[in-house]
Formats: structure tokens, C-alpha cells, sequence
């Protein structure tokens, strides 16, 4: 079992000596690397919370552009688009948000799986003794 490459670590590869304990300085851990995990929900984050104001934005935006224009139907249409704007803008801000909890979660089930197959080696080379 040597050369198994890790997505994420050091060098690109991380190897398992075998499995009878008799690792190499650095326990000869396999890990998975949270890093890019993280910054993508990080970035996921940001997103959300750059779409936050645009509400407000064109609602002062739009602010007396109506006023006036009484019986144009062109402009009239304005608040209809306005709204669908307002609901796809509010919708990729829950996207995002739900994406960032999802790419965390992510994270968290590899760190449980990393435990649990670090534990299962321990009990096949503490069986291999």
C-alpha cells in the first residue's frame, strides 16, 4: 500500500508503509485537505453577502422613475421586471448560502471519515501483531 496519492497534501503524495505500525516519522497518516473545501464555501459566503443590498439598491433606483408616466405601458412593465429581478437575485443569495453549509459539511464528513479509517487500521495492525 505505498504511494497512494492525497488530493490536497503536501507534495501530492502521502504513503502507508503497511499495516503492522511501523510507519514512517509522521505516523504515515492519510488525510484528506480541507483547504479548498473551505475557501469555496468561504467564496459561496461572500457571494451572499454581495447580493444583499441589491434590493434596496434598485429600489432607490427606482425610486420616482414612475412618477409622471401615467399611461405608458413600457415602463409600467418596469415594476414587473424589477420584481423577477428581486426574486432570481434573492434566490441565488439562498443558493449560496445553502451551498457554503453544504461544502461544510463536506468538510466535516471527510474529517469523520479520516477517523474512522484511521481507526480501522489501528484495529487490523494491532490484529497484525
Amino acid at each position: 500500500m505505498t504511494g497512494v496519492a492525497v488530493v490536497g497534501q503536501p507534495g501530492g503524495r502521502q504513503r502507508l508503509s503497511g499495516l503492522t505500525g511501523e510507519g514512517g516519522a509522521d505516523g504515515d497518516v492519510l488525510k484528506h485537505s480541507d483547504g479548498a473545501w473551505l475557501r469555496a464555501a468561504s467564496g459561496a459566503e461572500g457571494m451572499r453577502t454581495h447580493l444583499t443590498p441589491v434590493k434596496s439598491e434598485l429600489e432607490t433606483a427606482h425610486e420616482g422613475l414612475l412618477a409622471g408616466t401615467t399611461g405608458l405601458t413600457a415602463l409600467a412593465e418596469l415594476g414587473a421586471v424589477r420584481d423577477s429581478w428581486e426574486r432570481r437575485f434573492e434566490a441565488a443569495r439562498g443558493e449560496c448560502g445553502a451551498l457554503a453549509g453544504q461544502m461544510r459539511a463536506v468538510v466535516r464528513d471527510q474529517g469523520d471519515t479520516d477517523e474512522t479509517v484511521k481507526t480501522s487500521f489501528a484495529k487490523v495492525a494491532g490484529g497484525a501483531r
